[in-house]
C-alpha cells in the first residue's frame, strides 16, 4: 500500500465530514434557504476551487488594466493575514499590515483603482458604492464641491466560496499543472469544494499554461473540464518582466552574468518562476509558505543562505507579493523583484478581452438605465 493511499484512509473521516458540510451549505444556497444577493453594481468575481496557487492576483491585475481606464473601478479582497479588522479602504499608504500583501500590491501598482478589504464581501461592496458625503470648509462655502464619481465596477478577489454575493461575472481559475479535475476535496486533496461546483462559473481560465500550448492537449483539457454550454474557457500563461528594485524602479542587473541566484518565495506554487530563472541562471531556491510574514529569524536564515552561495556575483530574486512583506527588512542584501503579467492564448473564435468588455459594457449600461427609471 502506497504512502498516499495510507494517508487517504487515515484522513477519510475528516474528508467525509468536510464534504458533508460543503454539500449541505451549497444545497441551502441552491434551495434559497441561504440567500444570495446581486449588488446594484457590476462585479467580476475571481476565484478557484483549490486552496491557492492558481494566480488570482495577476488575473485581477489583468482585469484592472483592461477596464479601469474605461470605468470607475474598485478592487475588493478579504485581505488575508492583515492585522486590521472589518472594512478598510486604502488611504494611499498601501500598508500591507492594514490591507494584506496582495491588496497592498494592487493598490501600489494601480493608484487609479480604489482598493478595499472586508471579510464580508457583501458589506464591502455596500460600503464601496455608498454615496460619499462631501465635506466643505466654511471658508470655501461659496465654492461648489464635486462628489466623487460613483463606482461602476468592482473586481472581487478570491470570492468563489463567498456565496452571499452573486457576481455579474464569475471567473473560475484552475492551474495547468494542478487542474481541479485531477484533485480531491480537503483534507485529502486541495479542493475547497466539489469539482461539480465549477458549474457556478460563467468563465473558466486554465492558468500558468506553457507559452506554446499543443492544440491536442488544449482539446483534452477542455474535455476533462466537463463544462456546460453556457461556460466559456480560456487559457492563460505568465510573462516575466525586467528585474526591479523593491521600490519598483528598473534594476540594471543581468542574471546571465551572475554566478548564483537565490530565489526567495512565499507563494503557493513557485515552480513556474523557478523554471523561468533556471533557463539562464544557476539558482538555489529558499521557499516559505504562502503569504509568509518574514521574521528576524527568517531574515537571518536568508542572509546565511545567500552568503554561503559560491561566487562573488550573486543576487536575491523574489516575487512582487513577497516584496511587499520584505520592505524595510533587507538592508545590505541585493534583493530584486521579478514582475509577472498574464497573457492569453489567442483563439480564432473567441477573445477574452472582447467577452469581458462586452458583458461589462452591457451590464453597466443596464444598471445606468435602471437608476434613471428608479429616480
Amino acid at each position: 500500500m502506497s504512502f498516499r493511499t495510507t494517508i487517504s484512509w487515515l484522513i477519510f473521516p475528516l474528508t467525509m465530514w468536510y464534504a458533508v458540510g460543503v454539500a449541505v451549505r451549497n444545497f441551502l444556497y441552491a434551495v434559497g434557504l441561504l440567500k444570495q444577493e446581486a449588488p446594484h453594481v457590476t462585479t467580476i468575481g475571481v476565484g478557484n476551487l483549490a486552496t491557492g496557487g492558481t494566480g488570482k492576483t495577476p488575473h485581477v491585475e489583468y482585469l484592472l488594466r483592461l477596464l479601469s481606464g474605461k470605468y470607475r473601478t474598485a478592487m475588493l479582497s478579504r485581505g488575508y493575514k492583515r492585522q486590521s479588522k472589518g472594512y478598510v479602504l486604502d488611504d494611499g499608504s498601501h500598508n500591507p499590515l492594514l490591507l494584506g500583501d496582495e491588496p497592498a500590491l494592487v493598490a501600489a501598482k494601480h493608484p487609479e483603482v480604489q482598493v478595499a478589504v472586508c471579510n464580508d464581501r457583501l458589506e464591502g461592496v455596500r460600503r464601496l458604492i455608498a454615496p460619499v458625503p462631501v465635506v466643505t470648509d466654511e471658508a470655501d462655502a461659496d465654492e461648489e464641491q464635486e462628489a466623487p464619481s460613483p463606482i461602476q465596477l468592482i473586481v472581487l478577489d478570491d470570492v468563489y466560496q463567498h456565496r452571499r454575493i452573486k457576481p455579474s461575472i464569475n471567473i473560475l481559475l484552475t492551474e495547468y499543472q494542478h487542474p481541479f479535475f485531477r484533485d480531491h476535496i480537503l483534507p485529502y486533496g486541495n479542493l475547497r469544494e466539489f469539482r461539480s461546483d465549477r458549474d457556478r462559473a460563467s468563465i473558466v481560465i486554465v492558468t500558468k499554461c506553457p507559452a506554446r500550448l499543443n492544440p491536442i492537449e488544449k482539446h483534452n483539457i477542455i474535455h476533462d473540464l466537463k463544462l456546460q454550454n453556457y461556460q466559456k474557457v480560456f487559457f492563460s500563461y505568465l510573462q516575466y518582466g525586467a528585474l526591479q528594485t523593491l521600490d519598483g524602479h528598473p534594476a540594471e542587473v543581468d542574471l546571465r552574468r551572475m554566478d548564483n541566484v537565490l530565489l526567495l518565495t512565499g507563494i503557493a506554487h513557485p515552480a513556474p518562476m523557478l523554471e523561468e530563472l533556471r533557463r539562464t541562471s544557476k539558482v538555489q531556491h529558499l521557499a516559505f509558505g504562502d503569504h509568509h510574514d518574514y521574521t528576524r529569524r527568517d531574515m537571518a536564515r536568508i542572509r546565511d543562505t545567500f552568503q554561503s552561495l559560491p561566487g562573488q556575483r550573486k543576487v536575491i530574486v523574489t516575487t512582487e507579493k513577497d516584496a511587499v512583506r520584505l520592505k524595510g527588512k533587507t538592508e545590505g542584501l541585493p534583493v530584486y523583484v521579478l514582475p509577472i503579467e498574464v497573457a492569453f492564448h489567442k483563439d480564432k473564435d473567441i477573445d477574452f478581452d472582447q467577452v469581458i468588455e462586452s458583458i461589462v459594457r452591457e451590464n453597466i449600461s443596464f444598471l445606468s438605465k435602471l437608476n434613471i427609471w428608479n429616480r
